[in-house]
């Protein structure tokens, strides 16, 4: 989950604009669950799609090329 779309409960503002203790502590909590997380945790489910589509279409020509 991105937190550039989250509000805090606290102070009912954007919690990526940090206006409060509890916004800036859910920030650093996130920033840090976030940078743990691999290549593709910040692709959209839709660049995913699209390279697995990619994917397989090249494996396809690739076993298409050998038979």
């Amino acid at each position: 989950m991105t937190y550039d779309r989250l509000v805090c409960a606290n102070c009912a503002a954007p919690v990526n604009e940090g206006r409060c203790p509890v916004c800036r502590a859910s920030r650093a909590r996130l920033q840090q669950q976030g940078q743990g997380q691999g290549p593709f945790a910040g692709l959209s489910p839709a660049m995913l799609v699209a390279l697995l589509v990619v994917l397989v279409g090249a494996l396809a020509l690739l076993a298409h090329q050998t038979v």
